[in-house]
């Protein structure tokens, strides 16, 4: 890894356990705008994404029209796809919905993955596993999108859900 912010990345974050309802879901909709993209692209353009996505704040993420729509199509500080712009909104309000019915999103995916983090044995990164196929069966049920099974990996790699450094990097730990 030559770029700084990468490593900074890989170093600080990408793999710890996260456990906050509202930081999970941030980066769900983060790696969602990853998807055909490199994730450094996403890395630059992160606190513009704060920025423009009110903190990610999924109350007021669930409030935008289709004017904050087409001003986000316009804001060079994010990737400007409409599809995945319109899917975090729509996100938002799949997140709020869980919470109204009483389902805390951190307690949902701890349910679907109580022994985290996995460590992946085979020594190859996967692009997906069976249970990111389960998690985004789960998560499209409730109303997500742009959650597929690649995606889904991404983000549980990303959020410590799994353990895929490899053995050779400093951050890699053996399996308990």
């Amino acid at each position: 890894m030559t770029d700084p912010l990468l490593r900074q990345y890989h170093d600080e974050e990408w793999g710890v356990r996260v456990r906050d309802s509202r930081l999970l879901w941030e980066t769900l909709v983060l790696e969602s705008f990853q998807a055909g993209l490199s994730w450094l692209i996403v890395l630059r353009r992160r606190e513009g994404f704060r920025r423009a996505f009110e903190g990610f704040d999924p109350k007021k993420i669930a409030r935008f029209t289709d004017a904050d729509v087409d001003r986000l199509m316009q804001d060079e500080g994010i990737i400007r796809a409409r599809a995945k712009i319109v899917a975090a909104i729509g996100n938002a309000r799949a997140y709020l919905a869980m919470r109204d019915n009483g389902e805390d999103f951190a307690d949902f995916i701890s349910k679907l993955v109580p022994d985290a983090p996995i460590h992946n044995p085979s020594g190859t990164v996967l692009t997906q596993s069976p249970l990111s196929v389960k998690i985004s069966k789960e998560l499209k049920s409730r109303g997500f999108r742009f959650v597929g099974p690649v995606i889904v990996y991404a983000w549980m790699q990303a959020v410590g859900l799994v353990h895929d450094h490899d053995p050779s990097c400093f951050r890699y730990t053996p399996e308990p």
